[in-house]
């Protein structure tokens, strides 16, 4: 099993109500109120060389709103935990990055904090609203279902390539591994550094669906979104894999590559033919597993902790 999912599974059944746990936002429905928190780790997520405080800000931010918008809320107010070793022009770079997101989302910055810590570290909760719309929930996929998508796949993955062999080309031609030193933004690293995010689509979702469904970015790949869905729904998905969108011939990257944060949803058929703008890649089936053109696959993604 992911190890990622072994301590989700410690932590659900040591606290005593863990009704909250499940989804990538806790819901408080007295409020109506969509609640998420992510971080980010240099070296893991990200890296200096390649991406600057201002880049950095920027997707941080957006990546964390994808969680809000995939739930099927409006993303209202942000808290900000920023850490490192931390200098003006980094704190200042930083927040211009997130000022520049939050004002495209008509977000508030309410708070956080700042500490020292040995590598970058950023930490934030998002906080949406969900009034008036129906939010989702891995659990409420159902067989006949459409599997549908918004976006496309493997191109951050492929950017993140990209920019990891140029990095190395630089290093061996003697540069110092700098933003600056010479790697050009081609469409996939813009796609990596600044995902594109479908606030319309997410909302047209919540408000006009008549059924259960569930929707979730593709922050950890495709087959990710899948296998989440189908385990949490105890059912199956059939996916055709040439309807999948995607830019890139690599296989491998357009099921397994992460960082797209393109929509995955399970609806009806009548919600899907009432929501414009949706690709459809396959549908939900009774038979437990994933499968692409008929065949089953593995489990597959992006494992925080190996």
């Amino acid at each position: 099993m992911n190890k990622e999912f072994e301590f989700l599974n410690i932590i659900s059944s040591t606290l005593k109500n863990p009704k909250y746990l499940g989804d990538d936002c806790a819901y408080l429905d007295e409020f109506k109120l969509a609640i998420s928190q992510d971080s980010l780790i240099e070296d893991v997520h990200f890296s200096l060389l390649y991406m600057t405080p201002y880049e950095i800000a920027k997707k941080a931010l957006l990546v964390n709103i994808s969680d809000i918008l995939a739930s099927g809320s409006i993303p209202k107010y942000a808290l900000i935990t920023l850490g490192g070793n931390l200098t003006n022009e980094f704190v200042k770079e930083f927040y211009k990055g997130t000022d520049e997101i939050s004002q495209a989302y008509s977000i508030d910055i309410i708070g956080g904090d700042l500490v020292k810590s040995s590598k970058i570290v950023i930490t934030i909760t998002i906080i949406g609203s969900y009034k008036n719309k129906t939010p989702s929930s891995r659990k409420n996929a159902k067989p006949g279902y459409v599997v549908a998508v918004k976006g496309e796949f493997g191109s951050s993955a492929m950017g993140l390539r990209e920019l990891q062999e140029g990095l190395q080309e630089g290093l061996q031609e003697g540069l110092q591994g700098e933003h600056k030193g010479g790697i050009k933004d081609s469409y996939f690293i813009n796609y990596h550094k600044n995902p594109p995010l479908y606030p319309k689509i997410a909302k047209d979702i919540a408000s006009k669906v008549k059924n259960p469904y569930a929707m979730m970015d593709s922050s950890d790949g495709l087959i990710d979104c899948l296998y989440q869905i189908t385990s949490k729904s105890n059912v199956g998905a059939n996916i055709e894999y040439n309807k999948i969108p995607t830019r890139i011939n690599d296989k491998e990257l357009v099921l397994y590559g992460g960082e797209d944060y393109s929509l995955v949803i399970a609806l009806s058929e009548d919600d899907f033919n009432n929501i414009k703008g949706l690709s459809k890649i396959g549908t939900i089936i009774e038979k437990k597993g994933i499968f692409i053109d008929n065949k089953i696959v593995q489990y597959g993604g992006f494992k925080h902790f190996e």
